[in-house]
Order: structure tokens, then sequence, then C-alpha cells
């Protein structure tokens, strides 16, 4: 039989003041198979550590139980403990009596009772515990950056910069997402365009940086440390090798179109550079308006090219990387202003969101930077701004806020303002919410220096009088209803996980919440990475975040990159799946149900059995609870294992 030690940690009172830990230790004493029980205020401290140490050693034991907080936070750092030791790292267990006990029960006798039971369960557990040891991995030291925006490119710069190959992978033709269509950035009011072109270059012409536009992620396979990727090259029906560039292409296009990049308020070519400052500079030919594609006629853009760049005969193209590691850096998209039918998105034309008044703002943008009315080119004389708008509101559309929304309000008012020295900015919000490093004085600016209006309440609805727009809504901090005449409303729509982020998931095989923002594997320990290893996240594609937050998250998400490469090789852990070959029938209902695809069906000595690859399994259990033979185990959680916890807490 094993010998048994179990440490029971006070946790200072967060365990303590709910649960008599002394009562509990001389309970566990008598528990057969506990040749030694203690408890100590703080076990993860450097004494109670050094406690679990000296006694593995003075009592030769087997196995240890912790008896302390969520196995998340300090699992590893007892594991090492006793590894220090000579005893086996898997050999260790925790009873998590403070988030599953101590924090959920008021009652002391009831917890200190629970906690007891929860103790036990984790001995009867640990007793067949087998001694695991980590498969070792190979990696391959080249990074897949997907997304081109500020995420993915400070991501790529920095793996680069420490001279790992990168391939940076963004689906439109250049680099530079939603940033580069900002105007100015808060609050400092610097040139978006001006702070981020010099990094865009720079990811251009980095010789460690694989530039791969106008492409998207077809199909993943593999493993962290070996991952196998195929990208597909979309058609821009352009030779990018030939071109130089220049432009006449687009000059004699006889098509127009409403311009993505200037959210629709201005046109492009049918044969299109997005913005002057693209990152690469080169064309593509949109085939869904042209008019060759449509009508078989046309092929100016041909004839002007004297180069022969432009190639009608263009296909999709498919290309394979070997790489160990992946950031997904994927972005935000703007909740369609269609949705909120009672502001007249979509009906009327001097309603637009966030996006588009930046297009307004901008010096790059359709009118040159001049804040005019969509529908007429005035000049707007009173601006409505309304913030959160599809944002926490449960009932009726998201219940999380979209974190920028307060900032970049207050910005465009604040650029309105400097712009229309005699015109009204006036904000409907909910309340102000300015977090950062020195966000609430940009907001007090807004409203002192520049005179923006701010009034407390909900709009309930937006609706033509005329020329006007006008907009209903309630001031909470007078209790009276307010209506307000203006030239144009700006909505702040609320930030969501970008288009076709559930498509990307299904290939990668990570987790994403109820809104399609990709899940962190620890909120707080461990925010950049997933629950499947080798995959980090960065920027707006785990949560909505301003530009400040994403370039640090970019940074710390490349961080975790180099320190993977920093290893020769990479090890796994060994608590997964595996199959006694006597009882598989070969029946392969595993097979499909595995997310991670680390199982197949091969055949030895005419039987069909189930093999698990143990690099690519996650010890999730799903084949475990499927399968119908039992032949299919958890290492160190096996069904005999937990039926002992259960009868032990009965």
């Amino acid at each position: 039989m094993k010998k048994i030690g179990v440490f029971i940690c006070h946790c200072g009172i967060n365990i303590a003041e709910t649960v008599d830990v002394k009562k509990a230790r001389d309970e566990i004493k008598k528990y057969p198979g506990v040749v030694y029980a203690e408890d100590y205020i703080y076990m993860c401290s450097e004494p109670g550590q050094g406690l679990i140490k000296e006694t593995v050693k003075e009592k030769n034991l087997d196995s240890v139980i912790i008896a302390c907080c969520s196995p998340s936070l300090h699992e590893n750092t007892f594991r090492r403990t006793i590894e220090s030791v000579g005893l086996n790292p898997y050999q260790l267990e925790i009873a998590n009596i403070r988030e599953h006990c101590s924090w959920v029960h008021p009652n002391r006798e009831k917890a200190t009772a629970k906690a007891i039971n929860i103790i036990k369960t984790m001995i009867e557990k640990v007793k067949e515990n087998e001694s695991l040891f980590p498969v070792s991995i190979s990696v391959t030291k080249r990074a897949l950056v997907i997304g081109g925006g500020i995420a993915g490119i400070q991501a790529s710069l920095d793996i680069a910069n420490s001279g790992y190959e990168v391939i940076l992978v963004e689906k439109n033709s250049s680099i530079g997402g939603h940033m580069i269509q900002l105007s100015e950035t808060f609050p400092t009011l610097d040139c978006a365009q001006c702070i981020l072109t010099p990094k865009m270059v720079e990811a251009g012409h980095h010789p460690n940086i694989k530039l791969l536009t106008y492409s998207e992620v077809e199909e993943i396979s593999g493993y962290v440390g070996n991952f196998k990727v195929k990208i597909r090259r979309k058609a821009s029906f352009v030779d990018w090798d030939k071109c130089t560039g220049c432009g006449l292409c687009s000059e004699k296009c006889p098509t127009k179109v409403p311009s993505e990049f200037n959210e629709k308020l201005g046109k492009r070519k049918a044969i299109y550079i997005p913005f002057p400052q693209a990152v690469p500079n080169y064309p593509v030919i949109d085939k869904e308006h042209c008019l060759y594609f449509k009508t078989g006629k046309c092929k100016l853009c041909e004839k002007t090219c004297e180069i022969g760049a432009i190639k009608f005969d263009d296909e999709d193209k498919f290309v394979e990387e070997e790489v160990g590691a992946i950031v997904v850096a994927t972005g935000y998209d703007l909740y369609p202003v269609e949705k909120i039918g009672e502001y007249g998105a979509g009906k009327y034309k001097d309603v637009v969101n966030g996006l588009q008044f930046e297009r307004l703002l901008s010096a790059s943008g359709p009118t040159a930077g001049k804040v005019q009315r969509p529908s007429d080119g005035k000049v707007p004389k009173r601006v409505v701004f309304i913030s959160c708008v599809g944002s926490r509101d449960p009932e009726h559309h998201f219940p999380y806020c979209s974190k920028i929304c307060c900032m970049y309000t207050a910005k465009h008012a604040m650029l309105y303002k400097h712009q229309v020295p005699d015109g009204e900015a006036i904000v409907f919000y909910i309340d102000i919410r300015s977090d950062g490093k020195s966000y609430e004085e940009f907001v007090q600016r807004a409203q002192e220096k520049d005179k923006v209006i701010y009034i407390r309440g909900k709009v309930s609805k937006v609706f033509k009088d005329g020329d006007e727009l006008v907009v209903w809504g309630a001031d909470t901090l007078t209790g009276k209803q307010v209506e307000v005449k203006c030239d144009m409303v700006v909505l702040s729509m609320a930030i969501t996980s970008s288009k076709g982020i559930e498509d990307l998931i299904r290939k990668l095989k990570i987790q994403a919440d109820a809104y399609g923002f990709l899940t962190e594997a620890h909120p707080k320990l461990r925010p950049v990475e997933t629950l499947t290893a080798g995959f980090f996240l960065a920027g707006a594609a785990q949560a909505p975040k301003d530009v400040p937050d994403t370039v640090a998250q970019a940074s710390g998400a490349a961080s975790k990159v180099l320190e993977m490469f920093s290893h020769k090789e990479l090890s796994h852990i060994p608590i997964v799946a595996k199959v006694d070959e006597a009882l598989c029938s070969g029946c392969g209902i595993c097979i499909d149900l595995c997310p991670y695809t680390a199982r197949e069906l091969v055949t030895e000595d005419g039987n069909r059995i189930a093999k698990v690859n143990e690099v690519l399994c996650e010890g999730c259990g799903s084949c475990i609870a499927a399968c119908p033979s039992g032949a299919s185990q958890q290492r160190n959680l096996a069904d005999t294992q937990i039926l002992k916890m259960v009868e032990s807490a009965l």
C-alpha cells in the first residue's frame, strides 16, 4: 500500500475562516493509507514547500495530497516541489477545499465535513495513480500569425526581430486592419496612419516575415511544435511579381463600387488598391463587379498595363507551411447598424457608425477629412453621438461592454468640434468608462475645453423630420424626456468577433465564448494562451481592446512563442487517454468524437483497434465517455478510481 502524506492549507483565512482545518487534519490522520497529515497557514510559501519536502524524505512518502486552492493556481508549484526530492510529480493531487468548499459555504460545521470528504476522495484517487512521464516533442521554430492588423503586425515583428521566421496571413489585400482606417487615436490624438504605416512597411520588408496577403488558412493538422498549415492564396487576377503598383489600371477602369475601406461612404474601382499606403501596394480585381467577368467585355486594365501583369485566368493557389506555434490575431468587426432599426441606421444616410465617422474625419477618407453629411455633403451643425449601441443590452443584443466606445466617442466629438468650432456635439451615454492612462483627463478635456455636451441617458428612437434627424431619449439625471434635433447621428456600435471566426475556430480546434471571442486558458494566469497547446491569442480576437492593450497582448503572445522556441524539445502533459487493446472492438465511435483528431483506427493481426496520438490528446475525456466497451480510459482518472472516489464521498 502507498504511503500517503496530506497537507492542509489555511490559505490565510480564505479556507480557515469557514473550515476547521485542525479538525480536518485530525480526521484525515485516521484514514487508511495516510501515514502523515499536517496543516500550515500558507502551504505555497517557501516554508510550506520546505515542510512538504522534508516530510516526503523523512516519511518516505509515495504520494502527496495538498488540500488548498484550485489546481489551476498551484498544481505545478507543488508538482515541482515533490519532484525536487525524487517523487514523481503525477503522484500529487490537489484537493480543492477553497473554491469548492470554503468560498461557497457559510456553515462552518458543514463546510468542514465537506472539506474532509473532498480530501478523502483525492486520497482514493491517488492510491491508483501511475507514475507518469511527459511526452517529448520536437519543435519547428517558425510561427504562423493569422491576421494582419496591429496585433498581428506587432506579434510578427517581435518574433521576427528575435531571429525566427514568421508567416503572416491576412485575408485582405493589405495588412493594417481596422487601425489603418482610423483618423487619430486617443488619448494623444496621434495620426493612426502615421504611427502604423512604419510598422506595416517594416513587416512587409522584414527578411524573417513571409507576408501572405489576400490569403486564408484552409486547413491545419498536427500538434504543438509541429503544425502543418494549408493556406489558400486567393486569385487576385494580377501578377504581383510583375506589377509595379503604378495605378494606371485603376485609373482606366470604368466601374465604380462602394469602397469597403471607406465603409461604403466613397467609391473604388473594380480593380483597386484599398488605400494609398497599402502593404503590399498591389491591386486586385473584384471579380463580382468587373465588367469582363460579368459581360466578357472591357479589359481596359489589361490594355493599359504595359508590363502584362493582368491575369484574367488566375486561380486560387495553395501553399503548405510547417510551423511550431500559431498566433491568432483576427481582430473584430462592428455590430451591423441594421440590427438597431429604432435608430434609423440603414434607412437614413446621415445615421452612421463609428468607423464611418472615422473615415469622414480622415485626411485619406472620401471627403479628404472634412466632416460632411453623407446625404447632401453639407457641414453638420449639430451631431448627436450615441454610446453603447448594442453593448450592455442583455435583453436585446449583447451584455458585455465594448470597452473602447466611451473613449472613441469622446474623440469623435472632440475632433468634430476642432473642425466645426461653431458646431454642437451632444453625447448620450449610460455611464463613462475611461480606465486607461490619461483616459479620464481626455474625457474631461472633451467636456470642459471642447464644450461637448454629455447627457446621461438612453436613446429610444431616431427618426426624420424634414431635413433634420430627431433623437428621442431620456436624461436619467433630471428624470426628463429629451428631444434633440440634429443634422447627423453617430452610433457607437458594439464590438463583435470578426466575420468568419466560427469557420476558423473549427479549423484550428480552439475554444470561443458564446459571442465568438476566443477563450484564453486562464483569465489571469494564462491570458494569451489557449487550452490547445501551441495556439496564442492577440488583440480583439480575444475581447474588445484599445490599441495599447492590443499591442501589449500581441507582444505577450510573441513572448510565449519565443519561450517555446527557446527549448530544444517541448514536453506534453501525460494525463491523456489510453486504449486497452484487449477490450477495444474497433467500432470507431471515438475517432469522430475526438475534437483534437488524436485518434485513428489501425489494423493489427487482423483486428481493428483505436490508437491514441499522445501528443495530440488533451485529455478531454470525450472518447472515454463514448466508448461502449470501456476500452478507453484516462491515465490517472480511470473508471475504477472515479468509482472509489464516489464511494468514499458517500
